[in-house]
């Protein structure tokens, strides 16, 4: 078995690479998703949502960054493009979202669905030990899980 320069299968790499650009697509559409609510939010609880939605697209930024760079380590190219974005897109695009309960019904079902993206690399990248990506996804996943029961606490306080 051909292995690459960091000792993974090259198959196996060429295809987290793929998974991961998918990842990166959608969460470049959950950051720009986050930019819209935090911009549109009315309300009586716009100054705690502005400040949390701000949180939320900063640390955003943060893991495409970091998306980005692990595509590059393992050995593939990012996707850089919003037509690409578009295209591996499979996130709700929340357009002039100004409502606080749609907006956070928003991020919970993002999040939900990058959740699945995310197990699903980590199973992929676990059969071939690569330990870079199984920690950055398993972080993504606790990070984000806490984010959805938070959120949900949120909504049924606003029921």
């Amino acid at each position: 078995m051909k292995t690459n320069i960091l000792g993974l299968p090259v198959k196996e790499s060429e295809l987290i690479v793929s998974e991961l650009n998918i990842l990166l697509s959608n969460f470049q559409v959950y950051y720009q998703n986050l930019r819209g609510i935090h911009w549109n939010i009315r309300g009586k609880r716009f100054f705690d949502l502005h400040v949390k939605f701000e949180e939320l697209y900063t640390d955003a930024q943060i893991k495409i960054d970091l998306i980005a760079e692990r595509v590059l380590t393992v050995g593939g190219t990012p996707l850089h493009t919003f037509e690409d974005y578009i295209k591996n897109n499979q996130l709700v695009v929340g357009k002039n979202v100004s409502n606080d309960e749609k907006a956070v019904h928003l991020i919970v079902t993002s999040l939900s669905h990058l959740l699945k993206i995310e197990r699903g690399i980590l199973t992929k990248s676990g059969e071939i030990n690569d330990e870079g990506t199984n920690s950055m996804m398993s972080d993504f996943i606790s990070e984000q899980e806490k984010t959805i029961w938070m959120m949900q606490a949120w909504l049924e306080e606003t029921l």
